[in-house]
């Protein structure tokens, strides 16, 4: 394990390695070794060997200064190509991006590595933490956090995920780079990933298909945490998706903190457990053609607009159907006929099971 910003940089030949291989020679973007020749008061000038005369100037030798203070000529030092055909035919270069660049090459080691890194928290939000890792902002999603730190019992209630969030800021965690992607200035990190070791050991216990005893431990926007009765180290998701064989828009429609569940592991990967608890249920779609038949009139209710238009739940609410926008011209027009939670007459013109698929119109 490291502690942020005790890492010792990689030497500049591997990061000429990585950037700097080019048969033809450097391009522009490319972090090359320069080796000072002078410096005046208004330019710095490098050999950059085999390849010409490098320059520093402007805004990029202010920001250099404290850099090349102390170097001195035939001393060398990582630089970045920003233009090839600079003024007066020299090489321009630029330090600060040199070192940006290394650090992205560092943060891509440690992703390489899986080593753990110890890091404050710097801020919060519904999403997940900030924090600073090698001198760049990094992101921990909140699905990346431990079991010990997922935001509990605020029913995907995004206000009450912030707060629990920002009680974290300030904190010291281990971490693991997961994702390193400069040209988007995106550095992901898991705090969850430290302990998968311990979590794929236990898993071993475990096999796609096996149906297993839960209890609800949190719940996002986008599913639910489910713990082990049985192993309560291991946590599990569903996605939302596979809450129920309807539409839900809230996961919370569906199950509730500390809810006993029984559901069924459906994928063991990258030492995570996905779950489902629709695939313990009887499927409604296998009965469609029993209960609706094109032409007939049913009760539904409005569940809930959306670009093509509204989606309705019919009967008991086992099975959805779907009035299209085009009944009404637009959205708008729509929403001025129908509102969501209210009851409505429509008429079945197709049931298709295969494609979960119910079309309505709305009864004249």
């Amino acid at each position: 394990m490291i502690t942020n910003g005790k890492s010792a940089k990689p030497i500049l030949n591997q990061i000429f390695k990585v950037s700097s291989v080019n048969l033809g020679g450097p391009k522009e973007g490319d972090v090359v070794e320069a080796i000072l020749i002078k410096k005046t008061t208004r330019n710095v000038f490098f050999d950059i060997e085999s390849f010409g005369t490098g320059v520093l100037y402007g805004t990029e030798l202010s920001n250099a200064k404290s850099a090349i203070r102390d170097l001195e000529p035939g001393g060398k030092i990582a630089a970045k190509i920003v233009n090839l055909e600079g003024e007066n035919g020299y090489i321009e270069l630029s330090l600060s991006e040199a070192d940006k660049q290394q650090l992205w090459q560092q943060a891509k080691e440690l992703m390489e590595s899986g080593e753990i890194v110890k890091t404050k928290i710097t801020g919060s939000n519904s999403g997940g933490l900030t924090l600073n890792l090698l001198n760049l902002k990094a992101f921990l999603p909140v699905s990346q956090l431990s079991n010990d730190h997922q935001p509990k019992q605020t029913d995907g209630d995004k206000q009450k995920i912030s707060e629990e969030l920002k009680k974290l800021v300030g904190e010291e965690l281990g971490v693991k780079v997961i994702d390193v992607n400069p040209r988007n200035n995106k550095l992901i990190v898991s705090e969850r990933e430290t302990s998968s070791v311990n979590v794929k050991e236990l898993l071993t216990g475990y096999q796609i298909g096996q149906e297993i005893e839960g209890m609800v431990s949190g719940i996002a926007d986008f599913g639910v945490f489910v713990k082990f009765v049985d192993n309560p180290s291991i946590e599990g998701m569903i996605h939302i998706s596979e809450l129920d064989h309807k539409l839900i828009d809230n996961p919370k429609e569906v199950v509730k903190i500390n809810d006993a569940v029984k559901v069924k592991i459906i994928d063991i990967r990258d030492n995570r457990v996905i779950l489902s608890l629709k695939a313990l249920k009887a499927d409604p779609w296998e009965r469609a053609n029993e209960m609706y038949k094109s032409g007939q009139e049913v009760r539904g209710k409005i569940y809930k607009f959306n670009p093509f238009g509204a989606v309705v739940s019919l009967g008991e609410g086992e099975l959805q159907g779907m009035i299209h926008v085009s009944k009404f011209g637009s959205l708008e027009e729509m929403k001025k006929e129908l509102e969501t939670n209210r009851d409505y007459n429509f008429t079945i013109e197709s049931v298709n099971p295969q494609e979960k698929r119910i079309i309505l119109d709305l009864k004249k």
